[in-house]
């Protein structure tokens, strides 16, 4: 029997155009029923949240759960693979820059579907963690020579602009005032963590394709819900999950969430953008497919490698049972 692995980011890695790769043949494998999504678990404290999701990809019998705690002082997010027909542990990777290329990669597949092909323009409206990956899979995908900057923190903004054309080769402008940053935008992606709405709904050019990353619990909003009124076409990683979590939708339409579209049925289809379309938008929540997708590829290429150091093969004591019934 061979040893379970922990791989870390040093043993092996990929890139977005690799990630948007997998990520499309896994939606095309849940629209096709060969992969099931676990539903997004979290519980909030007073500073921070713990969340784990998960998925099942029944055509290679792999199960995947990934797990983390956000807080201030930082988090150390998990992939634990397991063999879906014996249960026996596979594997547990390290999943920091996997998990940035998941929410990065979807954005860029759900930009690929949607948004206009000739696209040259974004608007990216964070400067946090999670930016920098936005903005390489927007450009990975479509053929951006110009960024629009939006954060409020001048500092951090300055820094972020510098970096970014210096990685990508744009030319990067900096702005403090959101509805400028968007105005005239083709492809907008929003990742923050606001709490109050801070787009208008009038504010984004007709044409536009909106990816919304931010706001993955119900405390946070990014957006008007009335902007959804002007969208031809609303995604979602999970309709499920957006019915639980994504406070803007659950503003706009209560319990019917049939205007929301899964993903995965949009890829499948092939995508396109509907001609004359006002808006579309994808909204991410962040689901184990797309995990479990980038982890299976992962351990693949371990596993022919031969990197990952040997783990332990997990066992069950026998229980023996003392006086009065107690464990001993």
């Amino acid at each position: 029997m061979t040893a379970p692995i922990w791989i870390s980011e040093r043993d092996v890695g990929l890139d977005l155009k690799q990630s948007i790769a997998l990520l499309r043949e896994a939606m095309t494998r849940q629209a096709e029923g060969r992969a099931l999504n676990m539903n997004k678990t979290h519980v909030q404290w007073t500073g921070g949240t713990m969340h784990a999701i998960g998925a099942c990809f029944e055509d290679t019998a792999l199960l995947g759960v990934k797990a983390w705690a956000h807080t201030p002082k930082g988090a150390t997010p998990l992939e634990i693979l397991w063999d879906a027909e014996t249960g026996r542990l596979l594997a547990i990777i390290e999943a920091f820059a996997m998990g940035q290329l998941r929410t990065a990669g979807m954005a860029g597949l759900a930009t690929d579907c949607l948004a206009d092909a000739r696209a040259d323009l974004f608007a990216l409206c964070g400067t946090g963690k999670q930016a920098m990956a936005q903005l390489a899979a927007v450009h990975a995908v479509r053929p951006l020579r110009t960024v629009r900057l939006f954060g409020r923190n001048a500092e951090r903004r300055g820094q972020f602009a510098q970096r970014a054309a210096e990685a990508f080769g744009v030319s990067v402008e900096q702005f403090d005032d959101a509805e400028r940053a968007i105005s005239g935008a083709p492809v907008v992606t929003l990742v923050t963590r606001a709490t109050a709405p801070f787009v208008a709904a009038a504010w984004p050019a007709r044409g536009a394709h909106i990816n919304a990353m931010g706001a993955i619990t119900p405390e946070r909003q990014e957006f008007e819900p009335a902007l959804l009124k002007r969208c031809a076409v609303v995604a979602a990683d999970s309709v499920q999950q957006a019915q639980a979590l994504a406070s803007e939708m659950i503003a706009a339409w209560g319990d019917d969430f049939s205007a929301a579209k899964p993903l995965c049925d949009i890829v499948a289809a092939g995508g396109g953008r509907p001609q004359d379309a006002d808006l579309t938008l994808f909204k991410s929540l962040g689901v184990g497919i797309a995990d479990l997708a980038l982890a299976e590829a992962l351990y693949r290429t371990a596993r022919e490698r031969g990197v990952g150091t040997p783990l332990p093969t997990p066992a069950p004591a026998p229980l023996v049972f003392g006086e009065g019934g107690k464990l001993g």
